[in-house]
């Protein structure tokens, strides 16, 4: 199970915050990359697939892959393909390397419960995004001072 996310209770309702944000989507900032290109363990180790645990159809995919592989019997019951090292994983469309673009700076309505007015994020440049940062913190804070 992973980390629980500690959160402090909002004291007032998602139209009442601002979300502050600097995202790198996967559509525009990626692009797919090969298995060195990313250090995939599998492509520099090597990797193991136990054959009891795949359906047929995976098992009839993984023999007739193009792979290089062994198969190795431990015991009854316990049989692995053995897939030798520097070839792509069954995951490398999956892998994906930055395109080097900077993050979209966005400020948002709401908060992670929600944005109850539905309005779109606005983008900004960095140097804006900075300022409104700031003075929504110092209105914050002024607010704060006010009681």
């Amino acid at each position: 199970m992973g980390a629980q996310l500690f959160r402090i209770a909002p004291t007032m309702g998602p139209e009442a915050y601002k979300t502050y944000a600097m995202v790198s989507p996967l559509a525009t900032h990626f692009r797919q990359a090969t298995c060195a290109e990313v250090g995939c363990d599998h492509y520099r180790q090597g990797w193991r697939v136990r054959v009891q645990a795949l359906t047929p159809d995976l098992l009839h995919a993984a023999r007739t892959s193009g792979r290089k592989y062994t198969e190795q019997q431990i015991a009854d019951g316990e049989t692995y393909l053995v897939f030798e090292a520097g070839q792509a994983c069954f995951k490398a469309s999956q892998h994906r390397a930055p395109v080097g673009r900077p993050p979209l700076y966005l400020v948002g309505d709401g908060d992670y419960r929600g944005n109850p007015r539905g309005t779109k994020p606005r983008q900004l440049t960095p140097g804006h995004w900075v300022e409104d940062f700031a003075e929504h913190q110092q209105g914050l804070a002024d607010e704060i001072k006010k009681g």
